[in-house]
């Protein structure tokens, strides 16, 4: 089950479209959907969680908290609204590409896939940019 929270004044317009999209992603890596639960909030809220959890006193735009079994994916990943508005702009994007590639660039995080060096950073790119084309 995929939940969409609001702890901002922002909402989605297609929760379902954006389920149905994660869902497929989901199933594409042989994987189980469990409990996903997004969390769009500010970047007072992200960066409270970001210092009191990770020790990083630095603004970001997700943070995702990987609960999966297996390949049974759960887990929370919280979005700041306001960073990918203005990472939007810094990559010359529209914010809902930006957010689309963040919300799934969490589930992938959960799937497997890590960014921690560049050989990691250029796959997780990769599966982005695939999970993306099959949103259209």
């Amino acid at each position: 089950m995929i939940t969409f929270n609001y702890e901002t004044d922002f909402t989605l317009e297609n929760e379902s479209s954006l389920e149905n999209w994660i869902q497929k992603i989901i199933l594409k890596h042989d994987c189980e959907e469990g409990e996903i639960n997004y969390i769009f909030c500010d970047d007072a809220y992200l960066h409270k969680l970001n210092v009191e959890f990770l020790q990083h006193d630095t603004l970001t735009d997700i943070i995702s908290f990987d609960n999966s079994l297996g390949k049974l994916i759960n887990g929370d990943i919280f979005i700041s609204v306001e960073r990918v508005e203005d990472n939007a702009k810094d990559f010359k994007v529209t914010f809902l590409e930006e957010l689309q590639r963040v919300m799934i660039h969490g589930v992938l995080h959960y799937i497997g896939f890590t960014d921690k060096t560049e050989e990691d950073q250029k796959e997780m790119t990769k599966q982005e940019n695939a999970s993306l084309l099959m949103l259209i």
